[in-house]
């Protein structure tokens, strides 16, 4: 029938569109682990005219490299526990309370992710140098944070919002404290949440480069070698080699978010 074969038209369009934006996607991601095992170390030809693993060992011994990954690690490490922090006491706030404002608040929460992160940076760095405060590791969890709190808290407060406030009115007519009730009733309904928003400030900590160029001074992480590397290349396929490390290390949290937070039917008391 007519109306059959125009039905099947959009849904054969939109597999192609999205397996076209899948390699769009995919395939420069696919090139650069390709190049990373590449004999050549100078230019990029097609096929690659031999498979080794000999940069790997390269750039595992290199002490600039392991100096930016450990910086990079800490960097990631602390702005997400920051973020976690925050992220959660800002939620539980915008959640609990009315106040005039509030709308406000949670956009100026929202906001720092919003914008291109050139804007923040240098928003950033006019900041620090007004304070008259130089540049170190805690200005770069200063930057970083100011982004990975929005998830974590866009991650809480979804999750929040899902929580009947019953509960925690029943855990205190039941005499519990407010620790108590803290940990036995709120803890509970959002770990997943938290975790996941805490993986994904991790994540988006451990690749970050525009806001770090404007706080970091003369420190060097893994993203900003890699840049500088681009800039100025030597052996392309250590670049390459770092490139698919802060892919792997990029992946799994956002994957394990994912995971977690994707059956959000799964809360105590949720309201419907």
């Amino acid at each position: 029938m007519p109306s059959d074969r125009h039905g099947a038209r959009p849904g054969i369009a939109l597999r192609t569109a999205a397996l076209g934006g899948m390699l769009f996607l995919h395939v420069p991601i696919a090139i650069i682990v390709l190049y990373a095992f590449s004999s050549e170390s100078k230019s990029f030809v097609f096929p690659i005219p031999g498979f080794t693993l000999k940069w790997f060992g390269v750039a595992f011994q290199r002490p600039d490299i392991r100096e930016a990954l450990l910086l990079s690690l800490q960097v990631a490490a602390v702005s997400t526990i920051v973020a976690m922090i925050l992220g959660t006491l800002a939620a539980a706030a915008v959640w609990r309370s009315r106040f005039f404002g509030r709308e406000a608040v949670s956009l100026l929460l929202i906001l720092p992710i919003a914008l291109p992160g050139i804007i923040t940076g240098i928003a950033l760095r006019a900041a620090l140098n007004l304070a008259e405060i130089p540049f170190s590791f805690w200005t770069i969890v200063i930057g970083h944070a100011t982004f990975c709190i929005v998830v974590v808290y866009n991650n809480v407060l979804a999750r929040f919002r899902r929580t009947n406030r019953a509960l925690i009115e029943a855990s205190m007519d039941l005499g519990a404290d407010g620790f108590q009730t803290l940990r036995h009733v709120i803890l509970p309904n959002i770990a997943t949440a938290l975790l996941a928003g805490g993986m994904l400030a991790f994540a988006l900590s451990f690749d970050e480069v525009i806001v770090t160029t404007f706080t970091a001074g003369q420190q060097s992480t893994l993203p900003i070698w890699m840049l500088s590397e681009l800039v100025r290349p030597r052996e392309r396929p250590v670049t390459n080699v770092v490139a698919v490390f802060v892919i792997a290390v990029t992946f799994v949290p956002i994957v394990l978010a994912f995971r977690l937070t994707r059956d959000t039917q799964d809360v105590a008391g949720s309201t419907k």
